[in-house]
């Protein structure tokens, strides 16, 4: 959470934290890089792109306070991952079951494009993070660049070989002593509203997971 390694990042996520959004006026800022959040042992973990400006920069928790993490958060309770439909704050009772959430880069980045830079800079923080999950079976990616990334690791620490596209509702086996990989479009607002992703698309993939868990 003290991490300055990525100069644009840090003058985008602090700027963020000082003009605000006019309906979150009062509201204190986290304005750091936003640590992941769920079960430590859990068996599934999802991974997305990085904190959204007025979302997890601002709460200081992965997936909480914006129209992403309402789609999102909504369907891993019908899904039973979840104690509760909502994620609005760190102090609001949210817990994971057998879930654990974070992303590929933790730095809310300009126009949520990361650059490839900055992605290899946060690489360790989530190549540390992946390690810890000992008790990980499957991996829901959300969207390419978590893709990207969890390929990556895939291949650095499991020797994974071959060519992988990423597609939503794929299922995927980089390596046999790697978990099962789940492909999903990214539940931002543009894909939500577009209905580039819907809510049966997205509860597909959900009961695909629960399948392969049980």
């Amino acid at each position: 959470m003290n991490c300055r390694k990525c100069p644009r990042l840090v003058e985008f996520r602090e700027r963020i934290s000082k003009e605000k959004r006019r309906q979150f006026a009062d509201f204190e800022y986290w304005g750091k890089p936003v640590p992941g959040f769920g079960d430590p042992d859990a068996s599934l973990v999802i991974v997305g792109l990085a904190p959204a400006a007025h979302g997890g920069n601002r709460t200081g928790r992965v997936f909480t306070g914006d129209s992403s993490a309402k789609f999102l958060v909504r369907h891993l309770y019908e899904a039973g991952f979840a104690n509760q439909p909502t994620s609005e704050s760190r102090d609001d009772g949210l817990l994971y079951k057998d879930c654990y959430i974070t992303a590929a880069v933790r730095c809310v980045p300009p126009d949520n494009k990361p650059t490839r830079q900055e992605i290899a800079t946060c690489e360790r923080y989530f190549e540390q993070e992946l390690v810890l999950l000992r008790n990980c079976k499957a991996i829901l990616v959300l969207g390419k660049v978590a893709f990207d990334s969890v390929l990556g690791f895939s291949r650095k620490y499991h020797k994974t070989k071959g060519t992988f596209k990423f597609q939503h509702g794929q299922k995927y086996r980089f390596a046999e002593d790697f978990p099962v990989v789940f492909g999903s479009f990214h539940p931002s607002p543009r894909n939500t509203n577009t209905g580039k992703l819907t809510s049966s698309m997205f509860s597909a993939v959900l009961r695909n997971i629960r399948k392969e868990l049980q």
